[in-house]
């Protein structure tokens, strides 16, 4: 078997649970400053109070598995990519600082700051996810060691940049879907029509980023011409997105969460069949590129992580699947405030 491949698909199944599970988080955070009273804002918190820390569970395994199974890739992408790295880092934290503590203090003005706290740091967050795919797909200096040898302005290339708005937008209509399940009255009214005005900042962006990349980014389709399967998944993804206006017209709003977390996951698909094999993509030098061959580690330490995944991966599912049981049904206003 060959055991870099497959851990980098499992990379791909994490970075796929992560974005479609805190997805919704970060597009909830986004799309906040919508709501036009505190007691709105505050169950718009409340929908996600008890779900986005076991979702960054999926992210923190992502982590450690590609440290362990390509660690030349880690450090390359956490030393050439530190400031990015760094502001995310601090939007993540600053997201679960105003999360948990806006109701620690009875004052407006503290629960403004946390608002806004909450808004900023999600936005920012899903942005820099989209910028590192982006820049990962594009390419950055490497030297013949695998080193980042460039600067900030190669890692926010015009192309880093549009993939980053493209995930905002992505996040923003996965959130109003989430938020069609968990709101109800005149609150999820507003909700549905935030989520026609997301679906079509979504689509808009979508069909841009396509023919640009298609038109700019010729590596990033080479890779179809020898897995033609791929192009059942761009079908899906484009049936997903056809899918959202139907539901919101019918009022079906499993379905169409259901339609925008598939089309998330496919965009992640995507982005992997784009850079297989490669990880970090060298330019103007792909020779210099990070691939799952000289990147990996031994192959009896991808076997071990295989059989500790393997034990591993279905704990997550089951405690992911527990909570989201749990906490399932809309949230109202009258609920107490979280602790």
């Amino acid at each position: 078997m060959d055991f870099p491949t497959l851990w980098f698909w499992l990379l791909g199944v994490l970075l796929a649970g992560y974005a479609v599970l805190d997805g919704f988080d970060l597009g909830v955070g986004i799309l906040h400053p919508l709501a036009k009273t505190d007691r709105d804002r505050n169950v718009l918190v409340k929908t996600i109070g008890p779900l986005w820390d076991g979702n960054e569970v999926w992210l923190v395994t992502f982590g450690g598995a590609l440290f362990a199974a390509f660690p030349e890739a880690y450090a390359t992408a956490f030393s050439g990519f530190y400031v990015p790295f760094m502001l995310l880092l601090f939007a993540l934290i600053f997201r679960a600082v105003s999360v948990e503590f806006r109701h620690k203090f009875d004052s407006p003005r503290w629960r403004r700051i946390c608002d806004w706290g909450f808004t900023l740091s999600s936005t920012l967050a899903a942005f820099l996810f989209g910028t590192a795919v982006g820049a990962s797909i594009d390419g950055v200096p490497l030297n013949q060691r695998g080193i980042f040898i460039g600067s900030l302005a190669n890692e926010l290339s015009p192309f880093a940049l549009l993939i980053g708005g493209l995930a905002v937008a992505a996040f923003a209509l996965h959130g109003a879907s989430f938020l069609r399940l968990k709101t109800t009255g005149e609150l999820r009214e507003r909700v549905t029509r935030w989520a026609w005005g997301s679906y079509w900042i979504y689509l808009a962006a979508f069909l841009l980023t396509t023919g640009l990349t298609l038109a700019f980014v010729p590596g990033a389709t080479k890779n179809f011409r020898g897995f033609p399967w791929a192009y059942v998944v761009v079908l899906l993804n484009v049936l997903a997105l056809a899918n959202v206006p139907r539901c919101l017209m019918r009022d079906r709003p499993r379905e169409g969460f259901v339609s925008t977390g598939g089309s998330i996951a496919a965009l992640v698909f995507l982005f992997g069949t784009a850079l297989y094999p490669n990880l970090i993509v060298s330019n103007p030098n792909p020779a210099h590129s990070l691939t799952i061959q000289n990147a990996a580690s031994s192959n009896s330490t991808l076997i071990l992580m295989a059989t500790i995944a393997a034990i591993g991966l279905p704990f997550i599912a089951a405690y992911t699947f527990i909570v989201y049981w749990t906490f399932r049904g809309p949230v109202t206003g009258e609920e107490e405030p979280l602790h």
